[in-house]
């Protein structure tokens, strides 16, 4: 069942990048980031209040709440990127930042997450892996490949800093300080950074505050979800191979998104994704294999 979960994960975000690569055309980069969290948190609010969850559980360690801060720097990152390079490549840069963090967080334990060590065995597999990243490259932007790739390794860390904060007070409350802090962090960057990006003349005169298209304001509507089922799913499989669930679900469905948004079909996006899915499912077999011989061993 968490396999099928962090599949859905990946559907989803690769409509949610899509969506809010929309809400930045229309407002820009930084005023897309806080519509993208006030969405979010209202969405949020409701449901802890339906739920009757409190607020404020207890006091925690103070980098369990730092999810929503780094959240925000992986939604600036994708929107800084999106147009720049196609949505498959977006994402397989993605996955890049995302499978070394996966596999830094797996090998050593880091944020009390459970150690996953990786065998050399599975060297294959991740040679498969790799060459399904860059078989999707193509043409780009430099600044946009560091960028995406930033945005990876954020999502990683938002993800597993999340999960552990949803052990100690449930996953509806820890998706609320995602968003409740990430939405400060938005604030205090539109503040800094991207007052000149709405010009307040021409929209008032247009009397355009809101776009036509209400559906690129469904990214945080979609990103809570993705949270919400990040914290269900982070601490019960390897942060790696969730990455790659998670990607094998979003590279078919950025395929599809670039096939409307550019009316073009990539062979190269489907042959990487074919690779990255044949990768991960040498490992899966691999491991499956280990613990067969592990368990028979225990009982001779």
């Amino acid at each position: 069942m968490f396999y099928i979960l962090s599949l859905l994960m990946g559907v989803l975000i690769s409509v949610m990048v899509a969506f809010n690569g929309g809400l930045t055309s229309f407002y820009g980069v930084y005023s897309a980031t806080v519509v993208i969290h006030i969405v979010g948190l209202i969405v949020i609010c409701t449901a802890v209040w339906i739920k009757r969850e409190r607020f404020f559980p207890g006091r925690f360690a103070w980098y369990l709440y730092l999810g929503g801060a780094i959240g925000v720097l992986t939604t600036v990152f994708n929107n800084v990127s999106f147009g720049r390079i196609s949505v498959s490549a977006l994402l397989a840069l993605g996955l890049l930042g995302q499978s070394v963090a996966g596999l830094l967080i797996d090998q050593f334990g880091w944020f009390g997450m459970e150690k996953h060590p990786f065998a050399r065995r599975k060297l294959v597999g991740l040679v498969m892996i790799v060459a399904g990243i860059a078989a999707m490259i193509t043409g780009f932007e430099m600044v946009a490949v560091i960028i995406s790739f930033l945005a990876g390794v954020c999502i990683v860390l938002s993800r597993t800093l999340n999960a552990k904060l949803a052990e100690k007070t449930g996953g509806y409350v820890s998706v609320f300080y995602n968003y409740f802090i990430g939405l400060a962090v938005a604030v205090l960057a539109f503040a800094l950074l991207g007052r000149g990006e709405i010009d307040w003349a021409v929209m008032s005169a247009s009397r355009e505050f809101v776009s036509r298209d209400w559906w690129i304001y469904l990214g945080g509507v979609l990103g809570v979800t993705v949270v919400f089922l990040g914290n269900v799913v982070a601490v019960r499989i390897s942060a790696f191979y969730l990455t790659l669930l998670i990607f094998v679900g979003t590279v078919f469905t950025g395929v599809a998104i670039d096939i409307v948004l550019t009316q073009a079909f990539s062979t190269r996006n489907l042959i990487g994704g074919v690779l990255v899915a044949g990768g991960m499912a040498a490992n899966l077999m691999m491991d499956h294999r280990m613990r067969q011989a592990a368990a028979e061993a225990t009982t001779e």
